[in-house]
């Protein structure tokens, strides 16, 4: 299923702007692992695993 791309690329700079203005710690640390994971699907054009990525890494920084 492909989701808007224009969407995830707001979603994702968004996200990425989060985990990088975010106080170090385990919470970024895990952050940025979601958001890594995000843009390696985003790579292999894996809309919904994208989404469920960056989701969870704005839910680590929650």
């Amino acid at each position: 299923m492909k989701l808007n791309t224009n969407t995830i690329s707001e979603k994702m700079k968004s996200v990425k702007a989060s985990c990088g203005g975010a106080p170090f710690g385990e919470k970024r640390t895990q952050a940025w692992r979601h958001y890594n994971a995000a843009e390696a699907a985003h790579k292999a054009n894996d809309d919904i695993k994208t989404k469920y990525e960056l989701d969870a890494a704005r839910e680590a920084l929650a």
